[in-house]
């Protein structure tokens, strides 16, 4: 099937949005299409988790029916915040059902962030039921919110497996998700049942789901991702696989899991994306497509891959996807980011909102039904973000200010160039380094602090700090890590920490970022004690890992994880350790022995069964 996202019959005109109206259905709510295919079809597979477990169309109706029956006598109804504090599972999917059934807005938050910035989110939201693990009830048990625990708590069984009446209307909240702030505090995303519905019909129009199609689920419930990989195949009546969390984040692993699981449709981050693209593929795949964005994509498919690529772009204020778009092989530059989806409105505008001259840049502000109501508690910053749309027939419309840079080519596609601001993405997530800086700012040891992406062009970004210490005092790495760690999300914490005497001014006393310094093994704060590599295998492997990681020199007692690596690293590290050493080492061997002094013993352990059965001379060139 051939992506075309342009539904204007309309010519180009320059700086224009290409896409003309298109027609869908709101009278019937995401939760209320979902009902019907389980209506169609109860004993379909709805989901399947890693384990084999499935769900069928039928019992995910009758249990979300049942919580949403529940909920509705707590007071649950249309506006009404219901917290959703649970892993990815088909557990998370059934309560965020049951949510939307019973008429409200869910609010995902990820077990794995810092109790601190959950607590944030909850105090922020103020939620009417929180529903979260058994384990995790107690830590959130203080607020005004009503703790739910499913499995648990068996006054639910109580409640009627039929579907409640409530009705939600298309302009009233379908879920919340929070986004880092600018202000040094995230800020949650409101979007109506409207933009959801538009997200739904418009893929499922695309990329032609049917109930026959099978889907991947692998974006974590925080990201809004996840929206867009649940919601437009169970309307559909299709089923989605949920594969564990080694195999999500492993591109071999998961490649081999996509073509056992004959998944059809699967959205992967970018760079988790670009590296599976890498990998061979048979032919005769049942992959369709390969749905990839929240990055900057460097690399084309090659002629030999069995299904379509498709890029994606879209803030969460505008509803997971803005612009879409087939990437051809061959073409030249970085692929563009397509063109805007049904309903949706692109334009590419100078600081006061006028349109730029053809193929000009200029900030990319997005229009159209996808956008959000604004963010929850912030009037200023809604009224900042989200401004009059002066091109619009309609006077309440409103047009997303993104802060990214692009501009039109000639055949109506987008080109993606950046950030206008000082927001990065790192890994796929959309950081605020005023959010990571105000954390900083708070330890008794640092005067100031700057958080900037490092990393060469098409290579992966890593966050470093640059910090101008206070009072004499010069912290170990691990103390600002572990500082970090008790209030942000893993992967905001800096891989490297930089100290300086003063930051770099500007003529009108900004931080000159362009003067920042890269970090050096004079410049970088360590932990405690630094171990130089003592056996050959340690010196080898800290070689790589230096490489790998744009690095000068390592501690043998440095935790990869902690030095900026990830699992997409992780897979290239054992990749190289094999051609290094001879040696196949299991990607989940990295998560056990991060540190090149217990990888080394583990390289070792393997040589020396191998040494056996080899000559003097090609163990002593194993051993190094």
């Amino acid at each position: 099937m051939s992506v075309n996202i342009t539904t204007s019959t309309q010519p180009y005109l320059p700086n224009q949005s290409m896409t003309g109206p298109r027609s869908y259905s709101r009278n019937r709510s995401v939760a209320e299409l979902v009902t019907a295919q389980a209506a169609a079809k109860p004993n379909a597979v709805a989901l399947m988790a890693s384990g084999g477990d499935s769900v069928t169309y039928g019992e995910l109706d009758k249990r979300a029916n049942q919580l949403a029956n529940y909920l509705i006598a707590l007071g649950v109804g249309p506006e009404t915040i219901v917290g959703l504090c649970l892993d990815r599972s088909p557990e998370s999917v059934m309560c965020a059902l049951a949510v939307l059934k019973a008429g409200g807005a869910y609010l995902p938050l990820d077990p794995a962030y810092p109790s601190e910035r959950l607590l944030f989110m909850l105090n922020d939201a103020r939620p009417r039921v929180l529903i979260t693990r058994a384990e995790l009830a107690e830590k959130f048990s203080a607020g005004p919110w009503k703790v739910v625990r499913p499995g648990r708590d068996r006054e639910i069984e109580n409640y009627s497996t039929n579907s409640p009446a409530t009705q939600a209307r298309p302009d009233q909240l379908a879920y919340i998700i929070y986004t880092s702030g600018s202000t040094g505090r995230p800020k949650g995303v409101e979007i109506n049942h409207a933009s959801l519905l538009n997200l739904v019909s418009w893929h499922r129009r695309e990329f032609d789901v049917t109930r026959q199609d099978r889907a991947s689920h692998l974006a974590s419930v925080g990201f809004d991702a996840a929206v867009w990989e649940v919601w437009p195949y169970l309307t559909a009546g299709a089923s989605l696989h949920l594969p564990d969390e080694v195999t999500r984040i492993s591109p071999a692993l998961l490649r081999d899991w996509l073509l056992a699981n004959q998944i059809t449709i699967s959205f992967l981050p970018t760079a988790l994306a670009e590296h599976v693209m890498t990998l061979e593929w048979p032919a005769n795949t049942a992959l369709r497509f390969l749905l990839t964005g929240a990055d900057t994509l460097h690399r084309y498919p090659t002629d030999n891959l069995p299904f379509s690529l498709v890029n994606n772009y879209g803030p969460t204020e505008c509803t997971v996807v803005a612009t879409s778009g087939r990437v051809q092989n061959g073409a030249g530059g970085l692929p563009t980011i397509g063109r805007p989806i049904d309903n949706t409105q692109v334009y590419i505008l100078d600081e006061k909102l006028q349109r730029v001259p053809d193929g000009a840049s200029g900030e990319l502000c997005v229009g159209g039904v996808g956008v959000a109501r604004g963010y929850l508690n912030r009037p200023e910053l809604t009224a900042k973000q989200f401004v009059p749309d002066p091109f619009a027939a309609q006077p309440q419309a409103r047009l997303y200010r993104t802060g990214d840079l692009a501009r039109y080519l000639g055949d109506g596609e987008i080109a993606y160039l950046g950030r206008i601001d000082e927001q990065m993405k790192i890994l796929g997530h959309r950081i605020e380094p005023n959010e990571i800086e105000a954390v900083l700012d708070r330890h008794p040891a640092i005067a100031s602090s700057v958080v900037t992406a490092r990393g060469a062009a098409g290579e992966e970004k890593r966050l470093a700090a640059y910090l101008v210490l206070s009072n004499g005092t010069t912290p170990a790495a691990a103390d600002l890590r572990g500082f970090l760690q008790s209030e942000l999300p893993g992967y905001m914490v800096p891989s490297v920490f930089v100290t300086m005497p003063a930051m770099p001014l500007t003529a009108n006393g900004k931080v000159d970022r362009a003067l920042l310094p890269e970090p050096n093994a004079v410049n970088t704060l360590r932990d405690e004690s630094f171990l130089r590599p003592r056996t050959p295998i340690e010196q080898r492997l800290a070689k790589t890992l230096c490489s790998l990681l744009n690095l000068s020199e390592v501690s043998v007692s440095d935790n990869f994880f902690l030095l900026g690596g990830h699992s997409l690293l992780g897979t290239q590290l054992i990749v190289k350790i094999r051609s290094t050493f001879g040696v196949d080492l299991a990607l989940r061997t990295l998560f056990d022995a991060p540190t090149i002094a217990e990888l080394a013993a583990e390289i070792e352990k393997q040589i020396i069964a191998k040494v056996e059965n080899m000559s003097e001379a090609e163990a002593q060139a194993l051993l190094g």
